[in-house]
Order: C-alpha cells, then sequence, then structure tokens
C-alpha cells in the first residue's frame, strides 16, 4: 500500500461520522435514482412486450349499428393491415357476495381462438366452448377482486333478458391495462370488469345479427394515421359513428402513457436534488480537511509530490465517499423499484411484470455520482494544489472580523455572553449560514412535497364528492329514456328523491383545436349534481351559452364570450354555433355544461333522459340494489360510497409509500446536513471552546456556544423551508395537470407540522451525538499549538 493510500485510508477513518453522513445522502440519490428508472424500465418493457405480442389495436372506433359487409370497404383505406369488428356493451351483472351492482362491458370474441387484434392472455381457466351459449371469460381483475373462480356463476340483463352466465376462463387484455368503466377516471375492479362472450350468442341479444358497433384497426408501417382516422370517420359516419380515435387517445393506454411521463420527469428531479446536496457536503468537509492538513500539504510538496498528486489525494477522498454512497444505494434502489413496480402491478395488469434493473444503469449512477462528488470537491482540491509549500508551512491566519448591524446598534449587548457568541459566528459566515439554511431548507422541502399528494387527494375527493356529486347511488340508462323515468325511479325501494340527467356526447371545435367531451343538462333547483368551483361555490348555468371546464377551455384555447362549434354525436347529428358562457375550475375530467331546456332544444327532444341520480335510505340499500340489478334499461350503477371508499384506497396505497419514502429519504439529507455542520464547527472551534472551558465557562454554556449556532440555522430554515416546500408543490402541479384529473395546491396545516417536526427532531438526535463527543474534549490536547 502506498503512502498516499494510508494517508487516505486514515483521513477517511479519521472521519469516518462524516463521510458515512455524506454517503447516505448520495445512496438516497442512487436509490432514488435506480429505484425510478428501474421501475419506469420495467413499465415499458411490460408495456411493448404485452401490445406487440397481443396485437395492440393502432386505431379505436364506436358507432351505432353497421353490417359486418363494412369491414371490407374498412380493410381498403390506404393504411390499414388489419380490421376487427366487435359487439360491445355495457351491462348491470349481479356477483356473488357483492352488494351493489357490478357493471360489466360486454365484449364480444369469436367461437375459436384467432389471431385477432387486442388478443385474450389466459390467465386461468379455458377458452369458450363451441355454440355454449352461456360461457364467458371474466378480467382477471375483476375474477381476483370478487374472488371469482373458474365455473362459478353470474348474472346479467342482456338486452332486456335475465340471463345466468358461467364463468370458464379468466383472461388479461392489452386493451384494459388499467381496467376502468367507461367515464371514470380511477379503477373500482370489484364493481367493473371485463366479460368476453360468444360472438354468435352477444349478437343476437342485442338485435347485432351479422352487425357491429365497436372496430379496432392495425395499421401498415409508414401509414398516415390521421388520414386513416379521417377516412374511417367518413365511412361510419351513415352508421353513427363517434368518431374514431387513435391508440394514444385509448383509456387504458393514455393512463398508462400519463404515469410513465410523471416517473421520467421524477427519475431526474429527486436523485439531482440528492446528490447536488452530497456535492455540498463533501466540499463542506474538504475544505475543513484542506485547512486542518496546510502543513502535511506544504510537506508532501517539499518532498516532490506534484500539484496532481496532492490533487488526487483528495480527489480519492471524494471517490471513496461516493463509493460508499453507491455501494449502499444500488441494493437500496433496487429494493425500491421492486417495492414500486409490485405497487404498479395492483393497478396496470400484464400477463408480466418484472422489476428489471438496465445492464448500463448502475454503470451511469455510479458515474454522475463521481461527477457530483467531483464537483463538490473540485473547490476544496484547487485550495490545496494551490498552496505554495512556504505559506502552507505557517498556521492559517485568524479571520478578521468587525463588528456587524447587531452590535453596532447594541441590540446584541441584551444577551448573555454564549448567546451573544452564537449570533456573532451566524452573523459573521453569512454565506456559509446561507448555504445551510438553503439545504435544510430543501430537505424539510421534500417532506412537505411527500405529503402534499395525500392533502392533494383529500381535497379532490372532499370537492367532488361533497360538493359535486351529492347523490347517493347514480343509474345509467342503455339508451335514452322518457322524462317519465324519473318518476318510476322516485318509485325504487328507499329512494327520497330522484333527478334525471341528460348527457350527450358531442365534438368541440374551436378553430383547428377540437375535443370529444359530453354535454351535460342542469336543471334549475337540481340539488344532488351540482357545478361548483374549489370553493364549492356553485356556478350558474345560463339559459343560453356553455360553461366549460377550465382545463377543457385551456384544450380549446377559449375564454368566456368566445364562440365554438358544437357537433352532435346522436340522432341528426345537428351542429350549434354556441357561445362559451363562463368557465369552472373542476378537479375531475373535462366537464361542459349547458341549461337542460336548452340542450333539449338543441337536440330538438322533449323531456329525455340518459340516468338518474338517486338519494336513498341506506337501511333499504338492498332492495334498491336488487331492484336496479333487474332493471332491463339500467345499463350502470355506481354507489358513490363505494366509490369514494376505491378512489381513496387506491390514491393513499400509492402515495402513502410516496410519502414514507421522501420522508426517509429528506431525513437523510437533514441528518447529514447538520452533523456534518457540527462536527466541522468542533474541529474548526475546538480551540476556541477549550479555552473557554478553562476560563470558567461551564460545559452546558460551551454546548450552547457550538450547538445554539446550528440550533439558530435551523430554526431560521423552518420557516424557509415550508415557503421552499409550498413553491416545489407548486412547481408540481403541472406534473400532474391531467384530463382524467388535476390535484390542487393544498398543503394542509397537518403537514407543515409534521416537515417542520421531522426535521427538528433529526437536527435534535445530530446534537444529542455532537453533544456526547464534546462532553468528551480533551481539554490538554486540544490546547495545544501546532509547531
Amino acid at each position: 500500500m502506498s503512502a498516499r493510500t494510508r494517508m487516505l485510508a486514515r483521513d477517511i477513518w479519521h472521519l469516518r461520522g462524516q463521510v458515512f453522513a455524506a454517503a447516505l445522502v448520495v445512496a438516497c440519490g442512487i436509490a432514488a435514482l435506480v429505484g425510478m428508472y428501474s421501475t419506469y424500465y420495467s413499465l415499458v418493457q411490460a408495456q411493448r412486450a404485452y401490445y406487440d405480442a397481443y396485437r395492440f389495436a393502432d386505431v379505436f372506433a364506436q358507432l351505432k349499428r353497421a353490417p359486418q359487409s363494412l369491414s371490407v370497404d374498412i380493410a381498403r383505406i390506404p393504411g390499414v393491415a388489419q380490421v376487427d369488428t366487435r359487439v360491445v356493451r355495457t351491462v348491470v351483472v349481479d356477483v356473488p357476495g357483492l352488494r351493489e351492482p357490478a357493471t360489466a362491458r360486454l365484449v364480444s370474441i369469436p367461437e375459436r381462438p384467432t389471431a385477432g387484434l387486442n388478443g385474450l392472455r389466459l390467465m386461468r381457466g379455458r377458452y369458450i366452448g363451441i355454440g355454449v351459449a352461456d360461457e364467458v371469460i371474466a378480467s382477471d381483475t375483476f375474477a381476483r377482486a370478487n374472488n371469482l373462480q373458474p365455473g362459478d356463476r353470474i348474472a346479467a340483463v342482456l338486452n332486456g333478458r335475465w340471463q345466468p352466465l358461467r364463468i370458464v376462463g379468466t383472461a388479461l387484455s392489452p386493451e384494459y391495462v388499467y381496467e376502468v368503466a367507461p367515464g371514470s377516471l380511477f379503477p373500482d375492479n370489484r364493481r367493473f370488469g371485463v366479460l368476453w362472450m360468444n360472438r354468435e350468442v352477444l349478437g343476437p341479444a342485442f338485435s347485432m345479427k351479422g352487425a357491429f358497433d365497436d372496430v379496432a384497426l392495425a395499421l401498415a408501417p409508414g401509414a398516415a394515421e390521421a388520414d386513416v382516422i379521417a377516412r374511417l370517420d367518413r365511412l361510419l359516419l351513415p352508421y353513427g359513428g363517434l368518431a374514431a380515435y387513435a391508440r394514444s387517445e385509448q383509456l387504458s393506454n393514455r393512463f398508462l402513457s400519463d404515469e410513465l411521463a410523471e416517473i421520467r420527469v421524477m427519475t431526474t428531479a429527486i436523485p439531482a436534488l440528492f446528490l447536488g446536496v452530497a456535492g455540498f457536503l463533501l466540499y463542506v468537509v474538504l475544505a475543513r480537511v484542506v485547512s486542518m492538513q496546510r502543513a502535511e500539504i506544504a510537506l508532501l510538496k517539499a518532498f516532490g509530490y506534484s500539484d496532481w498528486s496532492v490533487g488526487a489525494h483528495y480527489l480519492g477522498f471524494a471517490a471513496a465517499t461516493a463509493g460508499v454512497g453507491v455501494v449502499l444505494g444500488l441494493p437500496a434502489g433496487a429494493y425500491f423499484g421492486h417495492w414500486f413496480v409490485a405497487i404498479y402491478r395492483e393497478y396496470f395488469h400484464f400477463p408480466r411484470l418484472d422489476s428489471l434493473v438496465p445492464a448500463e444503469l448502475p454503470v451511469l449512477a455510479a458515474v454522475l455520482t463521481l461527477v457530483a462528488a467531483g464537483l463538490g470537491a473540485l473547490a476544496a482540491v484547487r485550495r490545496a494544489v494551490s498552496l505554495p509549500p512556504a505559506e502552507a508551512m505557517r498556521p492559517e491566519p485568524p479571520a478578521r472580523f468587525r463588528a456587524g448591524l447587531l452590535e453596532r446598534v447594541g441590540f446584541i449587548r441584551r444577551f448573555a455572553p454564549a448567546t451573544r457568541m452564537v449570533i456573532r459566528n451566524v452573523t459573521r459566515r453569512p454565506v456559509k449560514a446561507l448555504l445551510s439554511v438553503t439545504t435544510i431548507a430543501l430537505a424539510m422541502g421534500l417532506l412537505v412535497v411527500g405529503r402534499f399528494a395525500l392533502d392533494a387527494v383529500d381535497a379532490m375527493l372532499r370537492l367532488q364528492f361533497d360538493g359535486v356529486q351529492r347523490e347517493d347511488v347514480a343509474a345509467v340508462f342503455a339508451e335514452p329514456r322518457s322524462g317519465s323515468a324519473v318518476g318510476n325511479a322516485a318509485h325504487l325501494p328507499g329512494v327520497i328523491r330522484a333527478e334525471g340527467f341528460r348527457g350527450v356526447p358531442v365534438w368541440i371545435r374551436a378553430g383547428y383545436r377540437s375535443k370529444r367531451v359530453e354535454i351535460v343538462g342542469v336543471s334549475r333547483g337540481q340539488e344532488l349534481r351540482r357545478v361548483v368551483d374549489q370553493q364549492f361555490r356553485p356556478v350558474p348555468v345560463p339559459e343560453d351559452g356553455l360553461v366549460l371546464g377550465k382545463k377543457l377551455a385551456e384544450i380549446l384555447d377559449v375564454r368566456s364570450g368566445d364562440t365554438v362549434t358544437v357537433e352532435v354525436l346522436e340522432g341528426s347529428r345537428r351542429k350549434s354555433e354556441m357561445r362559451v358562457a363562463g368557465t369552472v375550475d373542476e378537479l375531475l375530467g373535462l366537464g361542459a355544461y349547458m341549461d337542460a331546456r336548452a340542450l333539449s332544444q338543441m337536440l330538438r327532444e322533449a323531456d329525455a333522459v340518459s340516468g338518474v341520480y338517486l338519494r336513498t335510505d341506506a337501511a333499504h340499500a338492498k332492495e334498491l340494489f336488487a331492484a336496479l340489478k333487474h332493471t332491463p334499461a339500467v345499463a350502470d350503477v355506481s354507489s358513490r360510497s363505494a366509490l369514494r371508499a376505491s378512489i381513496q384506497d387506491a390514491m393513499d396505497r400509492s402515495f402513502t409509500v410516496f410519502s414514507l419514502i421522501l420522508t426517509a429519504f429528506a431525513a437523510v439529507i437533514v441528518v447529514g446536513m447538520v452533523y456534518n455542520s457540527m462536527r466541522v464547527a468542533l474541529s474548526e472551534r475546538g480551540n476556541e471552546l477549550a479555552s473557554l472551558r478553562v476560563l470558567g465557562f461551564t460545559e452546558r454554556e460551551i454546548g450552547m456556544i457550538l450547538l445554539g449556532e446550528q440550533a439558530l440555522v435551523t430554526i431560521v430554515a423552518v420557516p424557509v423551508g415550508l415557503l421552499l416546500g409550498y413553491g416545489l408543490c407548486a412547481l408540481l402541479i403541472p406534473a400532474f395537470d391531467r384530463e382524467a384529473f388535476r390535484l390542487p395546491l393544498v398543503v394542509s396545516n397537518q403537514t407543515l407540522v409534521y416537515a417542520a417536526g421531522t426535521a427538528l427532531i433529526a437536527a435534535l438526535g445530530c446534537g444529542v451525538l455532537v453533544a456526547r463527543r464534546l462532553r468528551n474534549l480533551d481539554l490538554i490536547a486540544v490546547l495545544k499549538t501546532r509547531e
């Protein structure tokens, strides 16, 4: 072992506490990078493999009814490689053991397995039998959520007829990686599932023999997607086509793509923060080491060591610290990646989703860490190599101070001597104090960010289920019904109040921008479903014009007073020019509202409703749900309490894990920063503190001088960190600005107390450790003057 290596090992061992604290921060950055990137990589690989192996379609379209012969014309569209036509219907299902009605999406499949689009991956059981009328394959997530096995029976109303169904197998499809009911935003696997059924049975059951109402296309390489969609829309227009859309707009794929985009942002931001803090900690440690080892540096140079050799010694110190961080961080990152992937398995359903770490990731992590460590050590290394031997042999000249503003105005004289020393030391080194405050504040900001998601989700759910959705049960009809259906619903068991609603799919166009949404009619005096802003204030819907959600208005780039074109995708497909009467700041979906009477006039229909909202007596819930399960007109039933509980559970599980990890990482930053600052202060001022001890200061007083400085810095960092955390949350808001939902900028008082308390407790723990070393201070050894 060379002399320089022994010197390096000795320095690392002497400063092992500070090295380990900095290495822990490095390890957090590495763990965040490896964990998040491996999660992203695992999801992307699973997505690509699944989509390719099971032929996920490129273009989708729904329509009213078209003859099967139309598929020949669709196949002739330039760029179309494969056409799959289907019958797809939504029905209410009676599941054993489930009190509420479940909703199922019935999708037709051929009697014999084929290499069609959106292929099925059987997970359990078998394929449907030839000529058997009651067999279905259930989505595996729906079956597992309801503890259904191959051979179990459920029942559904098929076009007005009660039909028992036998599950013969469970499967997954690339079309339902994120399995969510039409019109919903969050999965509820107990109450929504997909059932694949023999087309020869499903078609005639809904008067679709020799016809289809759903089509999926695969495109040839190099095909012009937009041109194919335009031609397909023209073909389907006479048959009630609802406008084709690309894979990027397909509900399941869009949710998955949005999640992947968010992970990519976090993969860059969080590791960069930790590695930046680690670089700063290394600078603090090495700057003090260089200051303490001036004589050693002079001797090395006097004995012929080059500037490069001296610089390499201190770079080796930084590299060793980074190496420890890499060794600790890589396995931790792999574990976190495995943990994250396990969480995503509950939301995104692939036949196989393994936690994968790409071979180049550990190398990339090590290189980034070494670069960050090198940059952090660079200033200290430059200082070491620039010291002339003759100057380095002399002790470092004492710092020159002068009275500060607080001393000149006499404010500081009010305090005890120990307190005055603390204030002087902080104010005389403003840059050092500012850097310390900034670093601790960043850690507190992470603590606030970790809890912010929980606060935002809670606020979003309160707004949606206490302000907007105030009905207990919502029932959607398979087809629009006359207004008398509301009166019939009012007589169902346990119904206290019933309100009808009308929703119609439309294209809203503003210039070259367009969006397919549903316009909902709002009646005067409506209580169970309201249009409210984020302050729970009702937003009036005028008799003329549209009220748009702010997100939808942004997409269309319109404001109040602008005119848009509304094309109805039902009936005669009327087009109307309408004024945007106002906007509402919603958190879920893309809302569009107009007065119910004006909507009826635009549609040229009498009193029609798409469904009913019900306020009910909980004591009669069982009888009500039983009646709705057997009502032929009803295609979908949702319970507000069940939906809220399902969403709350899903959001809490994902965001709680994220919050715990960020809390642990932020605590490491606080501990690393505070501990290093205290240890550096102890080594810098050991002589001074020992002198004060000899002069009669008590152990408690010198402890206050040493620890009080860091306590003051930490206390100042608390409000700064809370403000910084709020700012970071504001910066994160665009990352959660999806069409499906937007998180509000809400930070609760509990989160602020939690962040401040965690930082203060971490600082207190570091203070206890350093205080123990202070009590064991060897006064004689410290007071010796270096010759």
